[in-house]
């Protein structure tokens, strides 16, 4: 797969995600706020949250493809780590909010929600969990954290559509069976999805600052670049080989032993040969920094 073919599927993704949380969220707000549902409105707000986390990694998509230049030479690939912690700030802040809106309204009169709260909230939960399915593993296929970290958020919205739908179900039944007091189940259930979201938002966005401050593949995972590197003719031993994360591409960083009887022009053709074969053989590597040490025994 081309790099501009990785892009546009990621690209696809995200306005497939600002689409569907737009529509999920001006749904639910309508009938929340016609049928009294707490829980389904701050279900709204987390819809709405995510249309703002889509256009982030949206944003952090496009800067991510811009190619390399004098201030950024190895490329734009952590504007998606970015992007990721981006929304992940963005989640954790609407969970708050939706938990301070619940709390208060369980020192309020509230009235029963309506069944159709019931319906878009199983609505909510479909649609969700087939996104969520759609971004987690086109993320992984093209090893993006803002798709993954996206796919994370639009998980994070079933949860709390399960919630709404449990206290929306507990605040309606309670309304047929003569049990008034079960219509807090509603706002109670607001609190559980706030307590969700930011739970989900503080693992992703952990995650994310993690892959941003040039952490490098921990030793099983480079192993293959190693071996890669150890194949090419006139390479003695790998002495260091660091694979640093910029996104959803590696630059490797290696020194490599050689004979140190030969000629700096055949050093030099050796660790040329490096580079092209590591970045021929592995996909996800887009640069190669090869340092010539002379081998001793």
């Amino acid at each position: 797969m081309t790099t501009n073919q990785r892009f546009q599927q990621a690209e696809f993704a995200a306005w497939v995600g600002i689409l569907g949380n737009l529509l999920l969220a001006v749904l639910k707000v309508v009938v929340g706020t016609i049928g009294n549902s707490r829980a389904l409105v701050a279900d709204a707000v987390h819809s709405a949250s995510d249309v703002i986390g889509s256009v982030a990694v949206l944003i952090g998509l496009k800067a991510a493809k811009l190619p390399p230049d004098r201030d950024h030479p190895y490329g734009h690939g952590k504007a998606e780590s970015i992007a990721a912690i981006i929304v992940a700030v963005i989640l954790f802040l609407v969970g708050l909010q939706i938990g301070y809106g619940s709390f208060q309204a369980l020192f309020e009169p509230i009235v029963s929600p309506s069944v159709i709260a019931v319906f878009v909230a199983l609505f909510s939960i479909l649609v969700k969990e087939l996104m969520f399915q759609y971004k987690y593993r086109l993320g992984k296929k093209l090893n993006s954290d803002a798709l993954i970290t996206n796919a994370w958020e639009h998980r994070s919205d079933v949860f709390s559509s399960v919630a709404a739908l449990i206290g929306i179900g507990g605040a309606v039944l309670g309304g047929y069976v003569g049990l008034p007091w079960l219509v807090y189940l509603d706002p109670v259930a607001g609190i559980v999805v706030s307590v969700l979201v930011m739970r989900v938002a503080w693992h992703l966005g952990k995650e994310s600052i993690h892959n941003t401050l040039d952490h490098v593949l921990h030793e099983e995972d480079a192993l293959e670049l190693r071996k890669t590197a150890e194949s090419v003719h006139g390479v003695i031993q790998v002495d260091e080989l660091y694979a640093r994360e910029h996104g959803h591409y590696v630059i490797v960083d290696v020194k490599i032993a050689v004979d140190p009887e030969i000629t700096v022009e055949e050093g030099h053709d050796i660790g040329k040969q490096v580079k092209e074969k590591l970045i021929e053989d592995h996909a996800h590597v887009q640069d190669v920094l090869v340092h010539i040490n002379p081998y001793r025994k």
